[in-house]
């Protein structure tokens, strides 16, 4: 058991040091400079919570760990999942692009205090994430019903349907603002159109599949922030 920890823990600490490399080597490169004092900042607090959060997962739930380091459009099995995957992919890699250019070309100027806000909901983001897989341990990064699986309406579950999506959401609007972009913020709305069909479809293949989610989505009427949607 320990044995397997070890190598779970090693297999985390490649894919998310793999992850940040590639990150920091994308932001750096369209900015076109190692001067960029609001892309350290971000990727200090970034990867401080990723590290922190992958290694409470390991620690604490290393089956969830595990189905975790399966992810994006190829991991899917779900048609529909599989294409809105890839999309949401390619929006994500846009907003950091797009906000490092804009740093390097000037687009726009943002004061210090929203940089800091940036920060600020990339952590709130983060802390999101880390509450829900500690009261879901079936929050995998695909969409599947697990043997065993129950409806979680818990916590964080029991203000909204998908809490995860929530706390992404809170991540990517943070993202340009603490890279100092206004034009970053364009993207977050496709990437809330790409979140939006995915847990559409999430919750036809979980009303179909997973006993008392129909009636969970009854009691929990708000899918990503109360009293919106």
């Amino acid at each position: 058991m320990q044995e397997h920890s070890n190598r779970l823990g090693v297999r985390t600490t490649k894919v998310t040091a793999i992850f940040i490399a590639f990150l920091a080597i994308l932001i750096f490169a369209c900015a076109g400079t190692l001067n960029y004092w609001q892309a350290w900042l971000y990727l200090a607090n970034f990867t401080a919570w990723t590290i922190g959060t992958g290694w409470y997962v390991v620690t604490h739930s290393p089956e969830l760990a595990e189905k975790r380091l399966s992810a994006g459009p190829g991991s899917e099995t779900q048609p529909a999942q599989k294409r809105i995957q890839a999309y949401n992919s390619v929006v994500i890699m846009a907003l950091y692009v797009v906000s490092a250019l804009d740093y390097r070309f000037s687009w726009s100027s943002m004061p210090v205090a929203l940089v800091i806000v940036g920060n600020i909901l990339t952590a709130l983001g983060f802390a999101g994430c880390l509450a829900v897989f500690r009261q879901n341990s079936y929050a995998s990064a695909t969409v599947d019903v697990q043997p065993g699986q129950r409806v979680v309406s818990e916590g964080l579950y029991g203000l909204v349907r998908h809490p995860m999506y929530s706390s992404a959401l809170l991540l990517f609007a943070g993202a340009p603002l603490a890279l100092g972009s206004l034009w970053g913020l364009v993207l977050v709305v496709f990437i809330v159109g790409g979140l939006v069909a995915r847990l559409i479809d999430e919750e036809r293949h979980l009303r179909a599949e997973l006993q008392g989610y129909a009636a969970y989505c009854e009691r929990v009427r708000y899918r990503l922030v109360p009293r919106i949607y």
